[in-house]
């Protein structure tokens, strides 16, 4: 297997896991108000950056059509004076869910295009694409794994580990 079919099976892994944790993530968890982070937020900002890092480089990017502006953040915003985002109405699981699928499909464009060699497209992220590409899987899984917990411990509901999806 090449290595372009290898990272392109481990994101699908790791959006089939995703897209499970989502699925079966109760209402009353989803927007739950003793979550710092909301599990649709934790969700939405695993997507954004899936998406945003799978570019060849940053002046690239288009946001997802449905992209409301400083979502992506989890806390304060990287640049000073490093004010929290404006976050309002959180995004349904449906929304989430369209997100997902587009990430997919955009992945199976995208990853068989990249030069793994070239640098990461990214000045804040000193490595080359396919280093970049792996701290990406790192970040997908990390999140998934966030949201997974927080079903396993609170509501009994586990997510089935998917080993590698054939791209």
């Amino acid at each position: 297997m090449s290595a372009h079919k290898g990272i392109l099976s481990q994101y699908l892994s790791g959006l089939a896991m995703l897209e499970q944790a989502i699925e079966r993530c109760p209402e009353d968890m989803w927007d739950d108000p003793q979550d710092q982070n909301k599990t649709w937020h934790v969700a939405y900002h695993t997507l954004f950056y899936t998406h945003l890092y799978a570019h060849t480089r940053g002046e690239e990017f288009q946001a997802w059509e449905h992209h409301r502006e400083e979502y992506e953040f989890l806390g304060p915003k990287p640049w000073p004076p490093h004010d929290p985002p404006n976050i309002g109405e959180p995004y349904t699981k449906d929304e989430v869910l369209a997100f997902l699928a587009f990430c997919r499909e955009y992945l199976r464009e995208q990853i068989p295009t990249l030069d793994m060699e070239a640098e990461s497209g990214f000045p804040w992220i000193p490595m080359n694409k396919l280093a970049s590409q792996s701290y990406n899987l790192r970040h997908l899984q990390h999140h998934t794994g966030q949201i997974t917990e927080r079903l396993r411990a609170r509501a009994g509901i586990a997510v089935d580990w998917v080993i590698g999806r054939v791209p």
